[in-house]
């Protein structure tokens, strides 16, 4: 290979990546002065003419994906303008330029650059050089759309605060990273720019935000904890970006101590993973990827707890029931791990939850006295918790409530384990979201009927 002209791995040209950057400067520059109707003509040509025009440009393939995403972006904003949920121009804009930031990026994993990584002794090397050139790019996005979104506002004279305009920017950049981040057959340039543009206009409904100053600190010790998750081996790049996008929500929506009851979920369930795993492994039934755990994992478990979170700095008058229904996902979620990862090392046979008959350690919906043992020990872990961190003020009600929510709703994961998911209707991560679900329910029912609501 001729050093003196890179390769990467896609086959592009390196000297073809200014002349689109170029491009995608000059569209964000134009965009308030031409217009979402004229820029989405300009998008459709642009899109048609790289389509068509075979060696127009050496890297058009990932130049063609991200002109599909703007013109649909921009087909939605513009036959939405008369709605009451219009599709916003400068959100566009923003999800656009996080795209075009880290179009091209595969440039940084060039073999002949990277290639000092390969060997054995440089592992750890290599895992550092990954999360070093994430957090790069992951500033650059949130720099790139806060930019781009504010050229449009204040060219056009939007009555949008900047400060909201950077929290969308940090949630549009996140989740763009984490969309690259998970394995597809799809170009990156498609989910990336249309993830991030959703993530925004949901919370551009809300038009919630908080100063750059807290959002910045609740990404960076969100990110600082997934970066540690990571290097101890238990969590993937995904899991890291999904972890970091639930962290900074639920800090910004409900304050650190929330944040830190679902960490505790994290922490044990990573804790009880490496549990006498040998053990597990030989008998067929450990965690795949050596426990390593990916977005998957983290939002099958946290998806209701975000939600939850979420609601509580919204819909304050409702505060009470969202606060144990909080608890009670997160004690399903870690009641369920620690009655997987220590009821499988029992002894005895577990039961299948249905019948009671004898059935083999780790079969989808067996149970055994040290799984629901470990599960109530998982629950009243979090409900303690809740109360010392002060996201419940009576004790007895966090302890009895939490316990109880978690244990039927890891019951409720076993159950369906045993009856959709051995069918094939419900994957693991569609029973975790479920039993979560259910475990919430449980504790704000229990609460609202004690407190006689």
């Amino acid at each position: 290979m001729n050093r003196a002209t890179p390769i990467l791995k896609n086959g592009c040209s390196y000297h073809g990546i200014p002349v689109m950057h170029v491009l995608y400067l000059l569209l964000i520059l134009i965009s308030p002065f031409a217009g979402v109707d004229l820029l989405l003509f300009l998008s459709l040509g642009i899109l048609l003419g790289l389509r068509f025009s075979g060696k127009f440009l050496s890297c058009s393939r990932d130049a063609v994906s991200l002109f599909f995403s703007l013109t649909l972006m921009l087909f939605v904003s513009a036959i939405s303008k008369g709605l009451p949920y219009k599709f916003p121009f400068y959100i566009v804009l923003a999800a656009f330029a996080i795209a075009a930031v880290g179009n091209h990026s595969s440039f940084f994993l060039e073999r002949g650059f990277t290639a000092d990584f390969e060997s054995e002794k440089n592992r750890k090397r290599q895992r550092r050089f990954s999360i070093l050139w994430s957090s790069i790019f992951l500033a650059l996005r949130i720099a790139a759309a806060f930019l781009a979104a504010s050229w449009i506002v204040y060219w056009q004279n939007l009555p949008i605060p900047y400060n909201f305009i950077f929290f969308i920017s940090v949630i549009g950049a996140v989740t763009g990273s984490l969309f690259e981040s998970i394995p597809s057959n799809i170009d990156r340039d498609i989910p990336v720019p249309l993830g991030a543009g959703m993530s925004m206009w949901i919370f551009e409904g809300f038009r919630y935000w908080v100063p750059p100053e807290k959002i910045l600190v609740a990404l960076v010790f969100s990110l600082f904890l997934g970066a540690l998750a990571y290097r101890a081996k238990i969590a993937d790049v995904s899991a890291l970006l999904s972890a970091a996008l639930t962290g900074v929500l639920i800090i910004v929506f409900s304050g650190l101590p929330w944040f830190l009851l679902l960490l505790t979920f994290f922490v044990l369930g990573g804790g009880f993973t490496r549990y006498k795993y040998a053990y597990k492994e030989s008998i067929g039934i450990s965690q795949a990827k050596d426990g390593v755990r990916s977005y998957e994992n983290v939002f099958s478990n946290s998806t209701v707890a975000l939600a939850l979170a979420v609601a509580y700095g919204v819909f304050q008058d409702h505060s009470l029931p969202i606060i144990y229904a909080y608890m009670g996902t997160v004690a399903t979620a870690t009641g369920d791990t620690l009655a997987s990862e220590i009821g499988t090392t029992s002894k005895g046979k577990p039961r299948m939850i249905t019948t009671l008959k004898i059935s083999e350690p780790g079969a989808d919906g067996a149970v055994s006295s040290l799984g629901e043992l470990a599960a109530i020990f998982g629950s009243a872990t979090i409900g303690i918790l809740g109360y010392f961190l002060g996201i419940s003020n009576d004790f007895s009600l966090s302890v009895l409530i939490t316990t109880a929510g978690g244990f039927f709703g890891t019951n409720i994961d076993s159950l369906l384990g045993a009856t959709l998911q051995k069918r094939g209707l419900l994957s693991n991560s569609g029973v975790n979201f479920i039993a979560t679900l259910t475990g919430a329910g449980i504790s704000a029912g229990l609460y609202l009927l004690v407190s006689g609501f």
